[in-house]
């Protein structure tokens, strides 16, 4: 089965009912976990973006705590994860700012992360490669808040 482009799903989508599209919604999420994130997003997080960021804050700090420590191979399989699960947080927002905050957030757990990544070249890749992601982000934001981002990450280098 061929997949429809999304102006003609638009289109189709305009002709239904809001009862038809809630249960084409409540189908959706039936489906996939991600597609129920979405619309938890959507409907109980858009309104609070700061809050949407110290949920996510608090989800990083959770998953950096329960890293298997005794092996790197472990390590950065678990940070891989995490920051897997971030850039998932990020699509759902599709806000610049709420990108440039998570990145630098998962930066700084990821720097200060005992033991350290300075042992393992692919962390110490992936911190840099974020961190570079962050800096072309803030590049594309309001002057006022570039300059408080470039200050920050500062910090970072």
């Amino acid at each position: 089965m061929k997949a429809v482009n999304l102006p003609e799903i638009k289109k189709e989508l305009n002709m239904l009912s809001s009862i038809e599209l809630q249960q084409l919604c409540l189908r959706l999420a039936r489906f996939k976990k991600e597609n129920k994130e979405l619309l938890t997003y959507l409907l109980f997080e858009s309104q609070s973006e700061a809050g949407y960021i110290e949920t996510v804050k608090h989800f990083i700090d959770n998953e950096f705590e329960l890293i298997n420590t005794n092996n790197f191979y472990y390590i950065k399989k678990s940070i891989r994860k995490i920051l897997r699960n971030v850039k998932k947080f990020i699509r759902y927002s599709q806000q610049k700012e709420t990108e440039v905050e998570l990145l630098l957030y998962f930066c700084k757990k990821l720097r200060d992360f005992k033991p350290s990544i300075k042992r393992s070249t692919q962390l110490q890749n992936m911190y840099y490669r974020q961190l570079s992601i962050a800096k072309k982000t803030v590049s594309k934001l309001h002057e006022d808040l570039q300059h408080d981002y470039t200050i920050i990450m500062e910090d970072f280098e």
